[in-house]
C-alpha cells in the first residue's frame, strides 16, 4: 500500500472532518480528483470526502451543514472556514436519461462506492493517515499516463454520457492517452452525448480546449465522432481536422472560441447564433466578435492608431494570441507598443465629456456624440493635446 507522508495543507486542514467521522465509528476517506492530483504532484483545488455515515448522521456530527444533494447522499459541511462535500458510500442504477441515476442505494462498503466511479485514476481513496486505497490499478495508470474506464466502459458511459467528454478533457489537462477499450466504447456510444445538456458539454469542451495536450485530445474528439454530437460541429470534421495541427494550444477561452469559429468559417453575422448555440454569455460573445473583427482587420491592413484605441489592449492581446495559434503571426510587439504609446487608451480618459460640450451651449443629441468622437480621434492622433484648454481652443477654432 502506498502512503503519502507530507500532505498538502488543504488535506491537513480537512483532517478534523475525517477524524470527527471516524471518532463516531464511521469510515471516512478523501476520494477522487484530489487524491489523483496529489499523486501527480498537481495543485489540489478542493477535497471531496466519502463516508459510511448516512447523510442524517453526518449532519448530527457537525454544527453547520447544507443539504446540497441529500437525496443522492451529499451533505456540504462548513468547518474551519471551509466547505466540504461529504457523500455517503453508494451504488447507482437505472440511468434512464444517461445522466442521473434513477436509484441511489447507500452502502457500507467503500469497494462498492469506488466501482461506480468513471476512471481508474479517479477511483482512488485516501484515509487520514495518507494510505491510498487503489482497487482498479489507478496508480499504475497514473504512472503510465492512461485514461481507463472503471470496469466495463460501455456501462460507465451509459450511466453518464458526459464521461466521454470527461475522458478527452482529462487527456488534455493531464497529457494522458486514452486506453484502447475506453476509446472504442466512446466510438460505439458517441451518440449518447446528444442526451446531455449543452451547458455540461460546454464546460468539458472548454477545459479540453485549454489543456496543454488539447491538440492531441481534440484529435480523439474527432476520431471518436464526439464532434458530431455537439452544437454546429456535425459534418464539419474536415474543417476541424486543422485544429490538431495548430502551432499552439489556446490559453484563453475567448481565443479558443475565436479559433474554432475561424476554422469553421462561421460568417460574421452568424457568430452570435453559434455562441448562443453553445450557451455562451453575451459578454463572451461580444468579446469573441471583437477579436474576430480585429483578426480580420489585421489580415487586411496595418491598423490605424484609432482602430487600436477602439479595440483596447485586451482585444489586441487576444487577437495576437489567435493569430499565433493559427500560424499567422503579426508584429505583436509593434502593435502593443503602438497601443501603449497612445495618449489615451479608453474613452473615459478623454479630458472632456458631454457635460463639457453642453456647458458650451451644445444641445444633447447626435451632433454632441459626433463632436465627442471627432475630439477623441484628434487626441488619439496627437493632433490635439488631451486637456480642456487645448480642446476648448480646437472647438473655438471650429466656430
Amino acid at each position: 500500500m502506498i502512503r503519502i507522508d507530507n500532505l498538502p495543507e488543504i488535506f491537513v486542514k480537512a483532517m478534523p472532518v475525517l477524524r470527527t467521522l471516524e471518532d463516531a465509528g464511521f469510515e471516512a476517506y478523501f476520494v477522487g480528483g484530489s487524491v489523483r492530483d496529489v499523486l501527480l504532484h498537481r495543485h489540489v483545488h478542493d477535497v471531496d470526502i466519502t463516508t459510511s455515515a448516512y447523510p442524517e448522521e453526518v449532519k448530527e456530527l457537525f454544527d453547520k451543514s447544507i443539504d446540497t444533494g441529500i437525496k443522492h447522499g451529499t451533505v456540504t459541511v462548513l468547518y474551519g472556514g471551509e466547505s466540504y462535500e461529504i457523500t455517503t458510500f453508494r451504488t447507482e442504477s437505472g440511468y434512464q436519461d444517461f445522466r442521473r441515476p434513477d436509484h441511489v442505494t447507500f452502502v457500507q462498503n467503500l469497494d462498492e462506492d469506488l466501482k461506480r466511479r468513471d476512471f481508474t485514476i479517479n477511483a482512488l481513496a485516501m484515509d487520514m493517515h495518507g494510505d491510498i486505497v487503489d482497487l482498479f490499478n489507478g496508480i499504475e495508470d497514473l504512472k503510465n499516463h492512461i485514461i481507463r474506464a472503471v470496469g466495463n466502459p460501455e456501462k460507465r458511459f451509459h450511466e453518464d454520457a458526459l464521461r466521454m467528454m470527461r475522458a478527452v478533457r482529462f487527456m488534455s489537462q493531464l497529457e494522458f492517452k486514452l486506453e484502447e477499450k475506453t476509446e472504442q466504447a466512446i466510438k460505439d456510444n458517441h451518440e449518447l452525448l446528444k442526451k446531455i445538456s449543452v451547458e455540461r458539454i460546454r464546460e468539458e469542451f472548454v477545459k479540453m480546449g485549454l489543456g496543454p495536450f488539447s491538440r492531441q485530445a481534440f484529435q480523439i474528439f474527432l476520431d471518436t465522432q464526439l464532434s458530431e454530437d455537439v452544437p454546429d460541429f456535425a459534418g464539419k470534421k474536415d474543417l476541424l481536422q486543422v485544429y490538431p495541427q495548430l502551432k499552439f494550444s489556446p490559453t484563453m477561452e475567448t481565443s479558443l472560441w475565436a479559433v474554432i469559429i475561424i476554422l469553421l468559417k462561421v460568417s460574421n453575422e452568424n457568430i452570435g447564433k453559434f455562441m448562443r448555440d453553445w450557451k455562451n454569455s453575451n459578454a463572451m460573445t461580444e468579446k469573441v466578435e471583437q477579436i474576430i473583427k480585429m483578426f480580420d482587420l489585421i489580415a487586411d491592413h496595418v491598423p490605424t492608431d484609432y482602430e487600436l484605441f477602439e479595440a483596447g489592449e485586451d482585444i489586441i492581446i487576444n487577437t495576437i494570441d489567435v493569430a499565433d495559434i493559427l500560424g499567422q503571426p503579426v508584429s505583436s510587439e509593434a502593435l502593443v507598443d503602438r497601443y501603449l504609446a497612445l495618449p489615451i487608451k479608453t474613452p473615459s480618459e478623454l479630458a472632456v465629456d458631454g457635460r463639457f460640450l453642453i456647458k458650451r451651449g451644445m444641445r444633447p443629441g447626435a451632433q454632441l456624440g459626433r463632436t465627442l468622437n471627432q475630439i477623441r480621434k484628434k487626441v488619439v492622433a496627437c493632433e490635439i493635446e488631451n486637456s480642456e484648454e487645448a480642446i476648448e481652443q480646437y472647438l473655438d477654432d471650429l466656430d
